[in-house]
């Protein structure tokens, strides 16, 4: 019987990584999420629209995109779960990014149910995951690793095996920690810089000229020059979700994040502001001379 994959969670990043890994896969890919429409549009692409209670007795391995571990232990243990006795599921990838503490809770108790887990988090845009050029940081076994690297490099252009369970998302957190904050110190500069007379469209175009550049200009800078920033992309909610992530990791391991937690501020008050579900460099709105 050929292998079969499963995909649950194919919103604006996962809508991506699932249409490469039917691509190039090989495979017969199932895929769920509560969007309807989501799923059509991969279906009519190749993919097979399924359900989590579907999946459960079709799919081997199953790749999991979700807004939170709420939701990845609800998929996988939940009222209708995707892991029961007599399944078909053997593994479980998460490509969410999620708490640190209960993502190793959780691959305890699939281990229980003879079940398999890695943590596969992804880093760079949704433009990335159309492109399948994602970062993929990965913690888990390194046979199971080995066994699933090729269909996450379907979908990454970097995947990196980072240690045992979790430790895909300490590497994930503190990505988007040191990228959270350094949108932050840029939005500070727009603000500066265009009180004190300077357009800001310009000081983003010569930031790119020195060692000021980075990947977070390039990707938030038009943004923040323009004052633009829409819903359906990464929003300020999912921001400060993963902000507190890396605070609790901060916290647990005795270490005073001053910069993550003047970041994660500005995002709380962002969020307090109406802003949550727009692009999180909004931020930039809280900063500027009124």
């Amino acid at each position: 019987m050929s292998t079969v994959l499963g995909f649950v969670g194919v919103g604006v990043m996962g809508e991506g990584m699932c249409r490469n890994l039917l691509q190039k896969c090989g495979l017969p890919v199932h895929v769920a999420d509560v969007q309807a429409e989501n799923v059509a549009r991969l279906a009519a692409q190749g993919a097979v629209a399924s359900s989590v209670r579907a999946l459960r007795e079709t799919a081997h391995t199953v790749f999991l995109s979700l807004p939170s571990i709420d939701q990845v232990e609800e998929v996988c243990l939940g009222a209708d779960p995707l892991i029961a006795p007599g399944g078909s599921v053997k593994t479980v990838v998460d490509m969410s990014t999620s708490d640190v503490p209960r993502t190793r809770a959780l691959a305890e108790r699939l281990a229980a149910l003879g079940v398999r887990f890695l943590d596969a988090p992804v880093a760079r845009s949704r433009e990335a995951a159309n492109n399948g050029t994602l970062l993929i940081t990965v913690g888990g076994p390194a046979d199971l690793f080995e066994s699933v690297a090729p269909w996450l490099r379907c979908m990454g252009s970097d995947v990196v095996h980072c240690g045992g369970v979790g430790a895909g998302q300490v590497v994930k957190i503190m990505n988007n920690m040191v990228l959270l904050s350094t949108v932050n110190a840029l939005a500070e500069a727009m603000a500066i810089a265009e009180a004190a007379g300077v357009d800001k469209a310009l000081l983003a175009s010569v930031l790119r000229l020195g060692s000021a550049d980075s990947f977070a200009l390039k990707l938030t800078g038009e943004r923040l020059a323009t004052d633009v920033f829409p819903e359906k992309l990464f929003p300020t909610a999912y921001a400060l979700k993963d902000l507190k992530l890396a605070l609790g990791l901060a916290l647990a391991s005795g270490v005073t994040a001053t910069v993550a937690q003047s970041t994660a501020t500005l995002l709380d008050a962002a969020c307090a502001r109406g802003y949550a579900m727009n692009y999180y460099p909004v931020i930039y709105r809280l900063l500027r001379k009124e």
